[in-house]
């Protein structure tokens, strides 16, 4: 791994896990924002599974955990890619609970709710890259392509030959 990616990886998976350490020790203060989404995906947790917590509390020390968990495995390089997947999608219900700047009457309290809203947009971008980045690597999807491409390859060409040494022994005989 290029020195490039490990101190990427590792500046952007250490900030969730310190922002999913202050969420799971103080989830009172994120629970109250997260109320207003909580009553609106309460009733399809509970069809999935009425098992599954839906008050706001919990659920914002789950989001916190997986952030803290993906966050160590991004930062130390250990699945960096579904990690950094798996933070993206934590991030998207935090960046709409968190900073509701449409909400917000005043227009310097709104600026500032605006500003960490693009800058956990930016951040989406960062985990949506390291999500994609191969390390340098050909994809999957990639190697299977080429795989296939020399295939048909060498079948034409074995495909040719044959019809070069049956010409060949047409004429011959």
């Amino acid at each position: 791994m290029r020195p490039v990616r490990g101190v990427a990886r590792a500046l952007l998976g250490g900030l969730f896990v310190a922002a999913g350490a202050k969420a799971l020790l103080k989830p009172d203060r994120y629970a109250v924002q997260a109320e207003p989404l909580a009553e609106q995906v309460a009733p399809l947790l509970e069809s999935v599974d009425p098992r599954l917590p839906t008050e706001p509390r919990t659920l914002v020390r789950v989001n916190a955990g997986v952030q803290v968990i993906a966050g160590a495995m991004l930062a130390t390089g250990t699945a960096p890619r579904p990690a950094a997947a798996v933070l993206a999608g934590t991030l998207i219900p935090a960046t709409i609970v968190g900073h509701p700047f449409w909400r917000i009457q005043n227009p310097a309290v709104r600026n500032n709710e605006l500003v960490h809203f693009a800058k956990n947009l930016g951040l989406l971008a960062g985990l949506l890259l390291a999500a994609a980045d191969t390390a340098g690597s050909p994809s999957l999807g990639w190697r299977a392509n080429r795989a296939i491409h020399d295939a048909q390859k060498s079948a034409h060409k074995s495909i040719r030959k044959a019809q070069q040494k049956a010409s060949a022994q047409l004429h011959l005989d």
